[in-house]
């Protein structure tokens, strides 16, 4: 049940039911000479459709953009700044929360965003207190990272190994070229990648990681491992869901 394919009305009868609500969040920014810019969004909005389907829960847009301001040296990227990204966070709340929303479970797509994501929790809590919203006391919110599920971490590693990487992964590439099969890009990758560096300004990214890969060999991913991605996640995220709804 996706939030903008109904009306208000349906919205109103659901939370008769149920006051939880998925929201996808990813980003948009590059993932090496083979991965597309949308791989964050992309995976993240599949599963959550997928984890919204198996426990009959409402799933709010996609937010495509998120903070990856240490990718945008590389043609493409949009980020938004952390308190920009807070502020956006907490008005989407915020305008749920009014209407009866209390459970807010994010599936997110993107290693940056989790940071600023727990700290527009905590302004959002603030937030809505201040506001005296009646329901603020019981507004949770919780964030569910599909690549560090438990199962999809097992699996990379038996599949790529220490070419598993830690951005524009072979993992996430097959998500991609399992969602979109249309799209899968090829590119020539050296077998020369940069690793272990920390993340500091855009240029610095941009000097120290080349191609935008980090430790990654993207080259490895199938659909067929994608698809596999996709199942573990949205069972492991469904039921991370659901006792979360239930207050476990």
């Amino acid at each position: 049940m996706q939030l903008h394919l109904t009306t208000w009305c349906e919205v109103e009868t659901y939370l008769e039911r149920s006051q939880g609500i998925i929201l996808p969040i990813g980003s948009t920014e590059q993932h090496g000479p083979t991965g597309l810019i949308g791989t964050d969004a992309i995976c993240a909005e599949e599963i959550a459709y997928g984890v919204g389907e198996a426990t009959q829960a409402l799933v709010a847009p996609t937010i495509n953009v998120g903070m990856a301001l240490h990718h945008t040296a590389f043609p493409g990227t949009i980020s938004l700044k952390p308190s920009t990204m807070i502020l956006v966070i907490r008005d989407y709340i915020t305008c749920l929360a009014r209407a009866g929303f209390n459970k807010f479970f994010f599936i997110n797509g993107h290693g940056g965003n989790i940071a600023t994501l727990k700290a527009a929790f905590a302004e959002t809590y603030a937030h809505l207190a201040d506001l005296n919203i009646p329901n603020a006391h019981i507004v949770q919110c919780q964030v569910g990272n599909w690549f560090m599920c438990h199962s999809v971490y097992k699996l990379a590693k038996e599949l790529y190994g220490d070419q598993e990487g830690s951005h524009a992964t072979p993992s996430e590439v097959a998500l991609t070229q399992y969602i979109y099969p249309e799209a899968i890009k090829n590119a020539p990758l050296s077998p020369e990648v940069a690793k272990g560096h920390k993340i500091y300004s855009a240029a610095d990214f941009q000097q120290r990681y080349p191609d935008g890969r980090m430790g990654s060999n993207p080259a490895l991913a199938t659909p067929k491992h994608g698809k596999q991605f996709y199942d573990l996640a949205v069972k492991e995220l469904s039921n991370s869901y659901l006792e979360f709804l239930n207050g476990q």
